[in-house]
Protein backbone atom coordinates (compact mmCIF):
# COMPACT_ATOMS: atom_id res chain seq x y z
CA UNK A 1 0.00 0.00 0.00
CA UNK A 2 1.60 3.58 -0.93
CA UNK A 3 1.43 6.09 1.42
CA UNK A 4 -1.04 8.34 -0.39
CA UNK A 5 -3.50 4.98 0.17
CA UNK A 6 -2.41 5.24 3.81
CA UNK A 7 -3.31 8.85 4.25
CA UNK A 8 -6.56 8.07 2.37
CA UNK A 9 -7.63 5.48 5.21
CA UNK A 10 -6.93 8.23 7.66
CA UNK A 11 -8.99 10.57 6.38
CA UNK A 12 -12.09 8.02 6.05
CA UNK A 13 -11.10 6.96 9.90
CA UNK A 14 -11.09 10.60 10.66
CA UNK A 15 -14.33 11.32 9.12
CA UNK A 16 -16.17 8.34 11.08
CA UNK A 17 -14.76 9.37 14.27
CA UNK A 18 -15.83 12.86 13.72
CA UNK A 19 -19.72 11.47 13.08
CA UNK A 20 -19.46 9.45 16.19
CA UNK A 21 -18.42 12.68 18.37
CA UNK A 22 -20.87 14.37 16.61
CA UNK A 23 -23.78 11.73 18.29
CA UNK A 24 -21.92 11.86 21.37
CA UNK A 25 -21.51 7.93 20.94
CA UNK A 26 -18.49 7.66 23.70
CA UNK A 27 -18.20 3.95 22.94
CA UNK A 28 -17.96 4.25 18.99
CA UNK A 29 -15.46 7.56 19.74
CA UNK A 30 -13.08 5.29 21.67
CA UNK A 31 -12.75 2.27 18.82
CA UNK A 32 -10.46 4.64 17.53
CA UNK A 33 -7.88 4.92 20.16
CA UNK A 34 -5.00 2.97 21.07
CA UNK A 35 -5.11 1.33 24.64
CA UNK A 36 -1.42 3.27 25.09
CA UNK A 37 -2.42 6.68 24.58
CA UNK A 38 -1.43 10.00 25.64
CA UNK A 39 -3.72 12.65 25.14
CA UNK A 40 -3.81 16.91 25.75
CA UNK A 41 -7.28 18.31 25.87
CA UNK A 42 -8.45 21.67 25.72
CA UNK A 43 -10.75 20.88 28.75
CA UNK A 44 -9.86 19.50 32.44
CA UNK A 45 -6.62 17.73 33.28
CA UNK A 46 -3.33 18.79 32.28
CA UNK A 47 -2.52 15.22 30.47
CA UNK A 48 -4.63 12.04 29.58
CA UNK A 49 -2.02 8.76 30.21
CA UNK A 50 -4.88 5.92 29.45
CA UNK A 51 -7.45 5.11 26.83
CA UNK A 52 -9.69 4.33 30.13
CA UNK A 53 -8.81 8.12 31.42
CA UNK A 54 -10.11 9.32 28.14
CA UNK A 55 -12.70 7.59 27.99
CA UNK A 56 -14.09 8.78 31.35
CA UNK A 57 -13.15 12.49 30.26
CA UNK A 58 -15.26 12.35 27.08
CA UNK A 59 -17.97 10.75 28.99
CA UNK A 60 -17.41 13.66 31.34
CA UNK A 61 -17.90 16.41 28.57
CA UNK A 62 -20.75 15.35 26.79
CA UNK A 63 -22.99 15.74 30.39
CA UNK A 64 -22.05 19.60 29.69
CA UNK A 65 -23.90 19.69 26.29
CA UNK A 66 -27.45 17.26 27.10
CA UNK A 67 -29.04 19.02 23.52
CA UNK A 68 -27.80 19.35 19.99
CA UNK A 69 -23.68 19.17 19.18
CA UNK A 70 -21.86 19.42 16.81
CA UNK A 71 -18.64 18.48 15.73
CA UNK A 72 -16.92 19.82 12.47
CA UNK A 73 -13.17 19.00 10.89
CA UNK A 74 -12.15 21.56 8.43
CA UNK A 75 -8.63 22.02 6.72
CA UNK A 76 -7.40 18.58 7.53
CA UNK A 77 -3.93 17.88 6.38
CA UNK A 78 -2.86 14.32 6.55
CA UNK A 79 0.72 12.69 5.97
CA UNK A 80 1.26 8.68 6.32
CA UNK A 81 3.37 6.30 5.87
CA UNK A 82 3.35 2.49 6.50
CA UNK A 83 3.50 2.49 10.38
CA UNK A 84 2.94 5.84 11.57
CA UNK A 85 0.07 8.97 10.11
CA UNK A 86 0.53 12.51 11.27
CA UNK A 87 -2.69 14.96 10.90
CA UNK A 88 -3.86 18.08 11.89
CA UNK A 89 -7.06 20.21 11.64
CA UNK A 90 -9.18 22.82 13.07
CA UNK A 91 -12.16 21.64 14.63
CA UNK A 92 -15.91 23.84 14.50
CA UNK A 93 -17.88 22.59 17.29
CA UNK A 94 -19.69 22.69 20.90
CA UNK A 95 -23.59 22.20 22.15
CA UNK A 96 -26.36 22.90 23.74
CA UNK A 97 -26.39 23.71 26.91
CA UNK A 98 -28.94 23.08 30.16
CA UNK A 99 -30.35 26.07 29.27
CA UNK A 100 -30.63 25.70 25.47
CA UNK A 101 -27.87 27.70 24.22
CA UNK A 102 -25.83 26.85 21.52
CA UNK A 103 -22.36 27.50 22.21
CA UNK A 104 -19.48 27.00 19.18
CA UNK A 105 -15.94 27.92 18.55
CA UNK A 106 -12.99 26.65 17.36
CA UNK A 107 -10.23 24.46 18.17
CA UNK A 108 -6.89 23.34 16.52
CA UNK A 109 -6.16 19.50 16.93
CA UNK A 110 -3.34 17.38 16.14
CA UNK A 111 -3.50 13.76 15.96
CA UNK A 112 -0.91 10.58 15.87
CA UNK A 113 -2.23 7.68 14.37
CA UNK A 114 -0.24 4.56 14.45
CA UNK A 115 -0.91 0.97 12.17
CA UNK A 116 -1.69 -2.20 15.01
CA UNK A 117 -2.76 -5.35 13.69
CA UNK A 118 -6.04 -4.34 14.35
CA UNK A 119 -5.88 -1.49 11.99
CA UNK A 120 -5.18 2.22 12.28
CA UNK A 121 -5.68 3.79 15.68
CA UNK A 122 -4.62 7.10 17.82
CA UNK A 123 -1.93 6.88 20.00
CA UNK A 124 -1.82 10.95 20.66
CA UNK A 125 -3.82 13.61 20.32
CA UNK A 126 -4.16 17.17 21.19
CA UNK A 127 -6.39 19.63 21.58
CA UNK A 128 -5.97 23.12 22.02
CA UNK A 129 -7.45 26.81 21.77
CA UNK A 130 -4.90 29.97 21.44
CA UNK A 131 -4.69 31.94 24.82
CA UNK A 132 -4.50 35.70 24.96
CA UNK A 133 -1.06 36.10 27.34
CA UNK A 134 -1.84 39.06 28.89
CA UNK A 135 -5.30 37.96 30.04
CA UNK A 136 -4.60 34.67 29.97
CA UNK A 137 -8.15 33.89 28.55
CA UNK A 138 -9.00 31.36 25.71
CA UNK A 139 -9.82 33.01 22.10
CA UNK A 140 -12.75 31.41 21.26
CA UNK A 141 -13.99 34.55 19.21
CA UNK A 142 -11.13 33.69 16.58
CA UNK A 143 -11.90 32.24 12.80
CA UNK A 144 -9.89 30.56 10.52
CA UNK A 145 -8.25 32.35 7.61
CA UNK A 146 -9.81 31.13 4.00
Amino acid sequence: MTDQEHAKQIRQLIDSWSKAVARKDVEAIMQFYSPPLRAFDAIGPLQFQSRDAYQQHWQHCMTFCPGEFRFEVHQLEVQADTELAFCHFLNYGGGTDHQGQLHLCWLRCTQCWQLQPDGWKIIHEHFSVPVEMGSGQGQFELQPDQ
